[in-house]
């Protein structure tokens, strides 16, 4: 039974808030509406700004020579470590040119040691007054040559076994294998477009947004400097594309000297650790900043009504005369309450209940919000279920 009464308050509760006090049986006196007065309170702004997610090291991998894949040593998603096979080019030709490029180094190899037989034999044939200074300097000048050129093969030796390396592509880097556009037998170059792939340390994770220059120029007046305001920022949370909230917070680190002049704003760079590899380098979600406010006016959202994108209270005057007053609110709220940025100033008096049958300018008789509850408390006791029930009939 008190269970049916409790229930019985709830609806002449409702329905009074849809009446304003007035008619349907039901009555609070003429114009009796409650009113609240404005106060601050603490309360925790927050700022979403979208994101992009990226590896703290993403190094797309690239051949430096043309030819066919022969070996794709790798799968996608694959941990790799830093210097670890991925592929492999078909390398006949650069083999062939390191064998050319040996024979190259044989040939100059023996040329030289015949012209220091040619200058040491020339060299004491002169010192016996045998020959003149002229065929002794002819024979060192081509030695020198001969070692001139056994050195040029030689480089030619290396730069033919370099190439032929660079038919073995490895990892540069630890990390994460990207996806894999290539397969055995595809024709690649340095030029190719996608990348063979992408290897992405995903160990600590970078998380690009932006801010506006206009913010960006007061946090940094008010710390002193960039570099201090970057040292200053708070924590910052990560919401994930699927809207949950990353378990780690992060911390910023850097951002851009440049201001965008297509958007105005500035590009931040959090870092965040990815202990469980949850994070996924070009993966997308947005950056949450809160900033406490020990000064914030805080309202129901039911004393508000909306036209459009625009919304109003009723603003109670000295002359006990309502006004249809526009306010703006922090775009972020907890889904009952709005915290008021201007239109509303503390020590403001506001109606809470009643406000669709009231009109700007229209008079009212301000009671406190526990007068109105004590009033339908008392009205709710009054009346039987029936009177109720045919209230209800009548809305």
């Amino acid at each position: 039974m008190k269970k049916y009464k409790f229930l019985m308050i709830a609806v002449l509760a409702a329905l009074i808030v849809s009446c304003g006090g007035k008619k349907g049986g039901m009555s609070f006196g003429d114009n009796e509406y409650p009113v609240e007065t404005a106060g601050v309170s603490s309360a925790t702004l927050q700022a979403t700004y979208p994101a992009t997610i990226k590896g703290i090291q993403d190094v797309e991998i690239r051949p430096k020579v043309a030819g066919f894949i022969t070996r794709v040593c790798v799968k996608e998603g694959q941990s790799v470590g830093a210097g670890q096979l991925l592929f492999v080019i078909d390398n006949e030709t650069y083999q062939a040119a390191v064998r050319q490029a040996q024979a190259s180094v044989n040939t100059a190899a023996a040329q030289c040691n015949t012209a220091k037989l040619t200058y040491e034999n020339t060299k004491k044939l002169n010192e016996n007054n045998v020959v003149g200074a002229y065929e002794l300097q002819s024979a060192q000048n081509s030695y020198q040559v001969a070692q001139a050129q056994l050195a040029q093969a030689k480089a030619g030796l290396a730069n033919a076994k370099e190439t032929l390396q660079f038919c073995y592509v490895k990892s540069p880097t630890s990390g994460v294998i990207g996806s894999l556009p290539y397969k055995v037998g595809a024709m690649v170059s340095a030029s190719s477009t996608p990348a063979l792939t992408t290897v992405s340390n995903i160990s600590t994770m970078e998380v690009y947004f932006s801010m506006t220059e206009k913010d960006m120029l007061s946090m940094s007046k008010n710390a002193g400097g960039m570099n201090a305001a970057i040292a200053n920022f708070p924590s910052v949370k990560l919401q994930l594309a699927d809207g949950s909230e990353y378990g780690h917070e992060g911390r910023v680190v850097k951002a851009s000297g440049v201001v965008d002049a297509a958007t105005g704003t500035i590009q931040i760079i959090a870092r965040f650790s990815n202990p469980e590899r949850l994070l996924k380098s070009g993966g997308s979600g947005s950056i949450v900043i809160d900033r406490a406010d020990s000064r914030a006016i805080v309202i129901p959202q039911s004393v508000v009504s909306q036209v459009q994108d625009k919304k109003f209270v009723y603003v109670l005057g000295k002359d006990n005369k309502v006004k249809y007053t526009e306010i703006t609110v922090n775009p972020q709220n907890d889904g009952n309450n709005f915290i008021v940025t201007s239109g509303l100033n503390v020590g403001d008096k506001y109606v809470t209940n009643g406000i669709t049958k009231l009109s700007d300018g229209m008079e009212i008789k301000p009671i406190t919000p526990e007068q109105y509850q004590k009033k339908i408390k008392d009205q709710a006791g009054a009346m039987t279920a029936g009177e109720i029930v045919e209230t209800m009939q009548k809305k």
